[in-house]
């Protein structure tokens, strides 16, 4: 007879989708991080290249993450 096995469950969450937004988001700021030398010559283009993709992915899921939960407020099921 087999243990039945009582783990540790959690609700879905109406921020999933952002967060694997966070997630391809960061991973393609590593490789962008890999690769910036090869696009960008000189130390002010890079900085300015990391700094500007940086900036806007934080803006994107701020106003992500805003709209979530305004959609939430209203009642609406959103994705």
């Amino acid at each position: 007879m087999g243990a039945r096995r009582g783990g540790f469950r959690v609700g879905p969450s109406p921020l999933n989708p952002v967060k694997l937004e966070l997630g391809v988001l960061f991973a393609v700021g590593l490789l962008l991080l890999l690769v910036h030398p090869r696009l960008v010559d000189g130390a002010a283009g890079q900085l300015l290249l990391l700094g500007g993709y940086g900036v806007g992915a934080a803006a994107w899921l701020v106003w992500r993450t805003r709209r979530v939960l305004a959609a939430r407020r209203r009642g609406d099921p959103g994705p």
